[in-house]
């Protein structure tokens, strides 16, 4: 790669920004995970499965578009860079799509439907837009790789933080803007997220810079590049245990905010608030927000784990062993009583710090899954293995989605009423049984991936010789005439 003459330090100030940018998305990435669905069920006023639809059309499209957007990204050559320009154009148009999505317009219930499938599909081909260049954009701001590591830091500090926040405050804030109309209530604190978002993404394009240019690339069949991760056994089995995964992650998430509403014993009463009952500032926060708040920290603690474990057990080992024992946890749930609350959240606490390191493990395999096809086939696609996950893991969140929507049909919820037997059942094992299920299949699939340590080390080993052996041939080689 050509780069300017520099050793590709980043200020703290670069490195913060950019790490705004992942807390911009995870405002709105998160929101939706958790709040989402139940908005359009419960305050907006579509059926569970008319919504489950559109979140397999939508999310579907969605996984389709990442690749493409990718492609154009790496077509577009400006004087401001070739990722972070995407910054810029988007950042308006993330907010006010975003804020579309709740802006709850007084519509018949087609004309609702169409407009959650319009504004949806819209903001998620801008959220694509915006993200995909932002996240390419750490390869080209500098080509130090240590500085690489640290911008990554701050990228998943960023993305946590952003999570907590949501997690904490959006009840909380839905209730100060809204008191008794709900639907108010999240329009406002949209709103407010929106600004929030833009002027992060703003500030993302302001103090970052692309430092670093790719030499053109020679030509390379796509067609040869997927025959070859196909035959990758690892690969394969890292996509398997990814769609399990992220359905697992949207099921719970789809109806955790029922769960608490309809099934858990006053799970929306206030545990303590903040502020005046008579001034403009006053936050009332309940049993699902502490819940939800509670259990990102444990995560992000279980996340500093991530290092220990995977040099304790190996990452292979360390992976399988959290999955199976945060599975464990995940289906303790449907054993708790409705009104044990803080055993509920004894157990979330667990669970989340359980589930910590597994992130940062799954995408360190993924490396190594790209290491295999180079070192059994002479091709690396690191690239296409990577662009491949993200598109397992959200066909994950679109099977997932879908189905969530489409069990509560046929569990028989009713939006804002009082649930049946057979309802709340179903909302429980929604919340339990079935991610339960899943979050154990991933562990059980991953049994079958041979990337042990010794297996990772015999692998690079070999490859840093054959890539030794290259380099040598090519200084031999006499220069092109």
């Amino acid at each position: 790669m050509q780069t300017q003459k520099n050793s590709g330090t980043l200020s703290r100030t670069e490195k913060i920004g950019y790490g705004l940018g992942d807390a911009a998305s995870n405002l709105y990435f998160q929101f939706f995970n958790i709040f989402l669905f139940y908005y359009y069920t419960d305050v907006f006023g579509l059926s569970a499965g008319a919504v489950g639809t559109m979140y397999l059309l939508a999310n579907f499209w969605d996984a389709v578009n990442d690749p493409i957007m990718g492609a154009i990204a790496d077509r577009v050559e400006t004087k401001k860079g070739k990722y972070r320009p995407f910054v810029l154009w988007f950042a308006i148009p993330y907010g006010a799509f975003g804020y579309a999505i709740f802006a709850n317009p007084d519509l018949a219930e087609l004309g609702k439907l169409i407009y959650a499938y319009l504004t949806f599909i819209g903001f998620k081909m801008i959220y694509t837009a915006i993200n995909v260049p932002y996240s390419a954009m750490m390869g080209v701001i500098t080509p130090n790789a240590v500085e690489r590591m640290a911008l990554s830091t701050y990228r998943f500090v960023g993305a946590f933080s952003g999570g907590f926040v949501v997690s904490l405050l959006v009840r909380p804030l839905v209730k100060m803007f809204g008191g008794d109309d709900e639907a108010l209530g999240f329009q406002s604190t949209m709103a407010l997220f929106g600004v929030v978002s833009v002027i992060m993404f703003l500030i993302t394009y302001v103090t970052t810079k692309e430092r670093v240019k790719p030499q053109p690339k020679k030509h390379v069949k796509l067609s040869d590049d997927i025959r070859f991760l196909m035959r990758n056994r690892p690969w394969v089995i890292m996509v398997i245990a990814a769609v399990c995964t992220l359905s697992n992650v949207a099921v719970r998430g789809a109806v955790g905010a029922h769960f608490f509403k309809y099934y858990v014993d006053d799970g929306f009463l206030p545990l303590f608030t903040l502020g005046n009952p008579d001034s403009w500032f006053f936050l009332e926060f309940d049993r699902f927000t502490v819940f939800l708040s509670s259990g990102t920290l444990m995560f992000i603690a279980g996340v500093t784990l991530t290092g220990l474990v995977g040099r304790a057990m190996g990452k292979r080992n360390a992976l399988i062993f959290f999955t199976l024992l945060n599975s464990a946890t995940v289906i303790g749930f449907f054993f708790i009583p409705a009104h044990a609350y803080w055993t509920m959240f004894a157990v979330n606490l667990l669970g989340s710090l359980l589930a910590g390191p597994t992130p940062a493990l799954v995408w360190a395999l993924y490396t190594d899954v790209a290491d295999y096809g180079e070192w059994k086939f002479g091709r690396r696609a690191t690239g296409l293995v990577m662009s491949a996950a993200m598109f397992a893991q959200k066909l994950g969140l679109t099977v997932g989605g879908a189905a969530s929507g489409w069990m509560l049909a046929g569990f028989g919820y009713q939006a804002n009423e009082e649930q049946s037997p057979g309802a709340l059942m179903g909302i429980c094992v929604m919340y339990s049984i079935i991610p339960g299920v899943l979050a154990l299949l991933n562990g059980v699939v991953l049994f079958f991936l041979a990337l042990d340590e010794k297996t990772i080390k015999q692998m690079q080993a070999e490859l840093a010789e054959a890539r030794a052996l290259a380099e040598e041939s090519d200084e031999a080689s006499p220069p092109s005439p």
